[in-house]
């Protein structure tokens, strides 16, 4: 079974900043696709940064220049580096290994989620 254990969220001032991680049991690490995606209150759960197994990312503009992610995959980790925090980025952050497949091959793994609460 694959675990993903995230950490990092908190309580920050508008302006601020905070990293998130995400550690992961799944020996083939490497060749997932890492997401980051948040659930903000009265909103869908959306994608706010994506990186390939070949370092190639992506992210909303909404986040894009503020957002930053990487990974370690000797560490088996994934990182959300969030700078100049607003409210509105306000949510539940959610880590997410994705293996692209044909028709019933995908794979998909999701951590529990960590709270991060942007002040005004």
């Amino acid at each position: 079974q694959v675990q993903l254990v995230e950490s990092g969220g908190g309580f920050v001032q508008a302006g601020g900043s905070l990293r998130l991680s995400c550690q992961a049991s799944e020996s083939w690490f490497t060749i997932y696709v890492t997401n980051w995606y948040r659930q903000s209150p009265g909103k869908q759960r959306e994608l706010v940064a994506s990186m390939t197994p070949g370092r190639t990312t992506d992210y909303p503009e909404s986040v894009k220049g503020r957002f930053t992610i990487s990974r370690d995959n000797v560490k088996r980790t994934m990182y959300l580096q969030m700078d100049n925090l607003n409210p509105e980025d306000t949510g539940v952050y959610t880590c997410n290994l994705h293996l692209h497949g044909n028709q019933g091959t995908s794979r998909d793994y999701w951590g529990q989620g960590t709270q991060v609460t942007v002040s005004s």
